[in-house]
C-alpha cells in the first residue's frame, strides 16, 4: 500500500473515532443536563406545593376561629353601610338595566387569646358584599302602572343577602405576629414534601428548613446546612404584593448519585462499547503496522537471500565452467580444487536454508530439541573450534576465561552449540575488515545460574537495533551497502534456543565500541 494513502486511511479512522467519542461524550452529558433541569423542576414543583398547602392550611385555620366567634354572638361595635345604585336605559332598545353593588363593614373587638399572638384584644374587620343586576323590559313598566322604579330601585336592594368574609389586613397583622415554629411544623413539611416528590419518583433523602430573613429559625431537620450553590427554595407565608421574610429550603445530600443514576446503565454501555471500538481499532492499527513492516522486513530479506545466494551461484558457475574447459580438467589438482569451491559453496547456501527450515519448524514447535546433562564449557570450547582458524586468518584473537566453577546445564549440545557459533559468527563479521576481530569468552556463577558473556571490539549497535536485534529478519539498515552478509535469521534462532532452555539472553552495545552477549542459564546440581 502506497505510504500516503495509508497514512492518510489512518487520520481518517483515528478522525472517525474521535468523532464517535465526542458525539457519545455530547449525548451524554446532554442527557445528563436534562435529567438535573427535570430533577430541579420537580424538587421546585414540591415546594411550591408544600408552601401553598401549609398556608391554604393556616388560612382556613383563622376563618374557622373566625367563624365560630361569630356563631358564639359576637356583636360589631360599629358598621358602616355604603350602597350604589345605577340605573342604565338603552337609547336603542326597550330595557332598563339596574345595577345594584352594596358594601357592609363590620368591625370586631375580640380577644386574641385564641389566636395565640400575645396581645390582649385584636380588631377584625368583617366584610359583608352583594352584588346584584337586574334587566326590566320597558312594555312591562309602561303596562303596569303601578310599578315605581325609584321604589323598585329600593326594594333591590333588599333582595340578595349573600355576603362574603374578607380578613382585608387582619389576617396578615394576626400571622406576622405568630412565632414561626407555632404556624407550622416539621412534620408537616416532611411529609407534604415527600409526598409530592414520591409522586415524581424521587425518593432519596432530603433536609430542609426555613430561614427568616436568611436567619435559620426551630424549623429544620436534623444535620441541615445551607449551600448556597446546591439548596432550593421558595417563599413561604406570603403576604397580599407577594412578599414574605420566610423561606422553605431544601438539600438532596445525595443529589448528583440519584441524577446520574437514572443515565448510568446507558453511560457504562456506552463505554464499554466505545473501549471495544478503542480496543479494535487500536489492535487493527497495530496489525497493520506490525504487517507493513514485515512485509517491509521480508522485502529486505529476500534482497540480502538474493544477494546471499548470488555469490555462491555464480562461484558454482565460473568452476563449473572452468572443469569443462579441457586444459583444465586434465590438471587434477585444480578440478579438486574447483570441486572443492563448489562443495564449500554448496554448503554455505545449505546452511542458510537450514537456518531458515530451523526457524520455522521452531515457530510451529516442530523442532525437536532433546535435552541431556552437559557441561556448558565442554560446549563453548567445540563451537570456539568452529571458528578459530577464520579468526586467525583475520590475525584476529580468541580470549577465553571460563571461571565459573560450576558449568552443568540442562541442553541439547548440538542446538547449542549452534547458539555459541552464531555469536561468535556476528563478532567477526561485524568487525570491520580494517581491525582484526577480538573476542572475549567468560562465564561466571551467580547463585543458581551461569552467565556466559561473548565481547567483540565490532562496530557496534545503535540503541534501537539493541531493541530489535533478536527479531526475525531484522537488520539494522546501512543503506545500500551489503558488505556484512545475512539474512536477519541467526539471533532470531539463538533467542528461541536459549528462551527453550529456559534461559535469557540480552546485549549491551555501543556503537563503534562493540557488543557482549550475556546469556543466563539455569544451573543443575
Amino acid at each position: 500500500m502506497n505510504k500516503k494513502l495509508f497514512i492518510i486511511l489512518i487520520l481518517l479512522m483515528s478522525l472517525s473515532l474521535v468523532g464517535i467519542i465526542f458525539v457519545q461524550a455530547y449525548y451524554i452529558n446532554n442527557s445528563l443536563k436534562n435529567e438535573e433541569e427535570q430533577f430541579t423542576f420537580n424538587v421546585k414543583k414540591a415546594l411550591s406545593f408544600t408552601s401553598k398547602n401549609i398556608e391554604d392550611r393556616e388560612f382556613k385555620e383563622y376563618v374557622l376561629k373566625f367563624q365560630d366567634l361569630l356563631d358564639q354572638g359576637v356583636k360589631p361595635d360599629t358598621t358602616a353601610f355604603r350602597e350604589l345604585y345605577l340605573k342604565e336605559e338603552g337609547s336603542g332598545s326597550n330595557e332598563k338595566l339596574i345595577y345594584r353593588n352594596s358594601i357592609l363593614e363590620e368591625n370586631y373587638k375580640l380577644s386574641s387569646s385564641i389566636f395565640d399572638i400575645g396581645l390582649d384584644s385584636i380588631n377584625i374587620k368583617k366584610v359583608l358584599s352583594d352584588r346584584e343586576t337586574k334587566v326590566l323590559k320597558s312594555s312591562a313598566l309602561e303596562s303596569n302602572s303601578n310599578l315605581n322604579l325609584d321604589a323598585m330601585m329600593f326594594e333591590f336592594g333588599k333582595l340578595s343577602k349573600g355576603a362574603e368574609i374578607f380578613y382585608d389586613t387582619a389576617y396578615e397583622d394576626l400571622s406576622y405576629r405568630v412565632p414561626i415554629h407555632k404556624r407550622v411544623t416539621k412534620e408537616e413539611i416532611e411529609s407534604l414534601l415527600k409526598s409530592k416528590l414520591n409522586e415524581d419518583n424521587i425518593d432519596i433523602d432530603f433536609q430542609f428548613a426555613i430561614y427568616s430573613n436568611d436567619l435559620a429559625t426551630k424549623i429544620q431537620s436534623e444535620d441541615f446546612e445551607l449551600i448556597t450553590e446546591s439548596t432550593y427554595s421558595v417563599p413561604v407565608f406570603q403576604n397580599k404584593n407577594d412578599g414574605s421574610n420566610y423561606r422553605l429550603l431544601v438539600n438532596f445530600p445525595k443529589r448528583n448519585v440519584f441524577v446520574q443514576s437514572s443515565i448510568i446503565k446507558m453511560t457504562l454501555l456506552s463505554i464499554i462499547f466505545t473501549s471495544i471500538i478503542i480496543i479494535a481499532y487500536t489492535s487493527a492499527l497495530m496489525q497493520l503496522l506490525k504487517q507493513r513492516k514485515i512485509s517491509e522486513i521480508k522485502t529486505d530479506f529476500i534482497n540480502n537471500m538474493t544477494h546471499e545466494f548470488k555469490t555462491p551461484i555464480a562461484t558454482i558457475n565460473l568452476a563449473l565452467d572452468a572443469i569443462r574447459n579441457p586444459s583444465v580438467i586434465a590438471d587434477q589438482d585444480k578440478v579438486l580444487r574447483y570441486l572443492k569451491m563448489i562443495k564449500e559453496e554448496n554448503k554455505r547456501m545449505h546452511a542458510q536454508v537450514e537456518n531458515v527450515l530451523r526457524i520455522s519448524k521452531l515457530e510451529r514447535n516442530e523442532l525437536n530439541i532433546s535435552k541431556e546433562r552437559v557441561l556448558l564449557h565442554d560446549i563453548i570450547e567445540d563451537a570456539i573450534t568452529h571458528v578459530e582458524l577464520i579468526v586467525e586468518d583475520r590475525k584476529g584473537k580468541i580470549k577465553v576465561n571460563l571461571s565459573a566453577e560450576n558449568s552443568s546445564v540442562l541442553a541439547n549440545e548440538t542446538h547449542f552449540t549452534n547458539v555459541i557459533v552464531n555469536i561468535l559468527d556476528n563478532a567477526i563479521k561485524y568487525t570491520p575488515e580494517s581491525r582484526a576481530p577480538i573476542i572475549d569468552v567468560t562465564t561466571e556463577n551467580v547463585g543458581t545460574n551461569i552467565l556466559l558473556r561473548i565481547k567483540d571490539q565490532g562496530s557496534g549497535m545503535s540503541k534501537a537495533a539493541q531493541k530489535r536485534v533478536f527479531e526475525k529478519f531484522y537488520r539494522e539498515h546501512t543503506g545500500d551497502r551489503h558488505d556484512v552478509k545475512g539474512h536477519g535469521l541467526g539471533l532470531a534462532y539463538v533467542k528461541r534456543i536459549v528462551e527453550d532452555h529456559q534461559g535469557h539472553i540480552s546485549v549491551e552495545s555501543e556503537k563503534d565500541k562493540g557488543s557482549t552477549f550475556i546469556i543466563k542459564l539455569p544451573l543443575i546440581s
